[in-house]
């Protein structure tokens, strides 16, 4: 319990000595990072595990999370152009929805849709809930994971998507503050590491390398 309790106080920036200062800090450092994206086209995620996953964010807005909704916080995030996403996410962290958890989970999209998904446990469940309506099957939210105090997966989702060197994507509705379109009844948030060997590219540049900002501005 002590343990946990550690986690918690430290995802939430709590061991600093003005723990307010320090989210402020925060707000300011992802605040560069969305004012950077917004207006940027395509987003690149490739991880050595797999992962080659392209997507356009024309005209999306990015969101900064910064405490202000969740806590602990720490991630940026927008909604895809719905029929542009294109390539496979191997994703790392076990996916957990509704109580059930599914391993090894591998998507691959074509025009914004997944046409191809598998995994090493819960493939049938991971199918099931992609086929539950229309909008199951499209990304209605990416985002990257800034909170650099979380450094451990934990099997819950408000904790591992913030880990500093992620980021993740949710099959399902989108949140209309972005630009986004897609509805759906399933909001899927499932984690991809970047911290062994990962890259994002935007518009082409690299960004990030090994889960960690080429600029130093940015989250650290």
């Amino acid at each position: 319990l002590a343990e946990y309790e550690d986690f918690v106080f430290q995802a939430g920036l709590l061991h600093h000595d003005d723990p307010a200062a320090a989210w402020r800090e925060v707000s300011q450092r992802q605040q560069r990072l969305v004012d950077y994206l917004n207006g940027k086209q395509e987003l690149r995620f490739v991880t050595p595990q797999g992962t080659d996953l392209k997507l356009n964010v024309t005209d999306r807005i990015w969101i900064n999370c910064d405490g202000h909704e969740n806590f602990p916080d720490g991630e940026v995030f927008t909604g895809p152009i719905e029929d542009a996403t294109e390539g496979t996410v191997a994703f790392s962290f076990p996916a957990v929805h509704g109580g059930r958890e599914v391993e090894g989970a591998k998507l691959t999209f074509q025009h914004g849709k997944v046409v191809e998904a598998s995994a090493d446990k819960g493939e049938a469940f991971l199918i099931a809930m992609l086929d539950q309506d229309e909008g199951a099957r499209i990304l209605g939210e990416i985002a990257i994971g800034t909170n650099y105090s979380v450094t451990q997966y934990s099997k819950n989702t408000l904790f591992d998507e913030k880990i500093g060197g992620t980021f993740h994507a949710a099959v399902g509705s989108a949140y209309p503050e972005t630009g986004g379109k897609n509805r759906s009844g399933l909001h899927w948030d499932m984690v991809c590491d970047l911290r062994q060997g990962g890259q994002i590219f935007v518009d082409g540049n690299l960004i990030s390398e090994n889960g960690r900002f080429l600029d130093p501005h940015w989250p650290k």
